[in-house]
């Protein structure tokens, strides 16, 4: 039988009746990667140690938000589409749909890590301790009225209008869009932990799903808060710009930029690399990449990424993932990890 054949048709592989395998006789000869804002960091430093030390050309890694990403991966299949798809929260169902629709049948889902989602402001200003109902109410686009089980849109202009004990400065938040995973868990997390505070509100989860969902993520558009985009590089020069602003992004930019920001303690929580390890920091979050399996032996070098992001070097509790803000996970965990990788387990949700 004959090994190799291969059409290329607008970037797709075909694989032609009769052949035992394709590869990639003309094309991208290094890994293709985007999706999260959050898990870039990480994704690159292991890109860049898998380029050094092994034969492979450094992967391209493209900040892109979770969403964005997932949205691109799941285009098809094909030397003109990306290989893997980091995303700081967990693939939703209508994406994997999206994959199957357009051809890629197989994905392996590896969970690399935790991090926290803080709610920052510039180190020179003074440190706010809020709580998640308080978050809430500061950014949900209705709140409840105080009349019965009614809304009415966000009244509060201050932090000083929720809370007495909150600063008298004006709200404003600046925060990724609705494509970032940090934005998705942001919502579920701490506008969601908040908002089921309200009883009322709590019991439309059993009721009524939809309506529950959309009280409790519904971001206020009223300029409050402010959509930066997937930059938090840019996020942190403006709240150095604007010490009465404040920013939202994952805990290990936090971690990195420690002389320039410091995050707000949330339901009496710090977030810390021990806090979020514990889970005691109420805004954490599992982080991911998904890896589509056709591109496996296509394009070089995959298998060999996913076994140096799995090493002990890099995520072990000494490894340099570590240094740079990622929350270990726990053993077994880890282990369940290297196992997904190694096996390409098929993904199911």
């Amino acid at each position: 039988m004959k090994k190799i054949a291969i059409i290329l048709s607008a970037g797709v592989f075909m694989l032609i009746a009769g052949f035992s395998s394709i590869t990639v006789a003309a094309g991208r000869d290094y890994i293709s990667i985007v999706g999260s804002s959050t898990v870039y960091p990480f994704s690159t430093v292991v890109a860049e140690q898998f380029g050094r030390a092994t034969n492979f050309k450094t992967p391209k890694v493209e900040a892109t938000g979770s969403g964005g990403g997932l949205k691109l991966f799941c285009s098809g299949v094909g030397i003109s589409l990306p290989d893997i798809a980091n995303s700081s929260r967990r693939i939703k169902k209508s994406e994997v749909e999206l994959c199957a629709k357009n051809g890629i049948k197989e994905i392996t889902e590896i969970k690399i890590g935790y991090d926290g989602i803080v709610l920052a402001n510039a180190a020179s200003s003074k440190r706010m301790k809020i709580s998640s109902k308080e978050i809430f109410l500061s950014l949900a686009k209705d709140v409840p009225s105080g009349v019965g089980e009614s809304l009415i849109p966000n009244p509060y202009r201050t932090w000083k209008d929720i809370n007495p004990a909150l600063p008298s400065a004006k709200i404003e938040v600046l925060g990724p869009p609705p494509t970032s995973g940090t934005r998705d868990a942001f919502s579920e997390l701490a506008m969601e932990g908040g908002c089921s505070e309200f009883k009322w509100i709590k019991a439309l989860k059993k009721k009524d799903k939809k309506k529950y969902k959309a009280i409790c993520h519904a971001v206020r558009e009223d300029g409050a808060y402010i959509e930066a985009g997937e930059n938090d590089v840019l996020i942190v020069k403006k709240l150095e710009a604007n010490p009465e602003a404040f920013g939202i992004f994952g805990f290990s930019f936090l971690d990195q930029n420690e002389d320039r920001v410091q995050g707000s303690i949330i339901d009496g929580q710090e977030p810390t690399f021990e806090n979020i390890s514990a889970g005691m920091y109420p805004v954490s979050r599992a982080l991911y990449f998904y890896v589509k399996k056709a591109h496996v032996g296509i394009i070089p070098g995959i298998k060999e990424y996913i076994a140096e992001f799995a090493s002990d070097k890099a995520v072990g509790e000494e490894g340099y993932l570590i240094d740079k803000g990622l929350i270990p996970m726990p053993e077994n965990e880890m282990e369940q990890f290297r196992k997904d990788g190694e096996m390409l387990k098929n993904l199911s949700l």
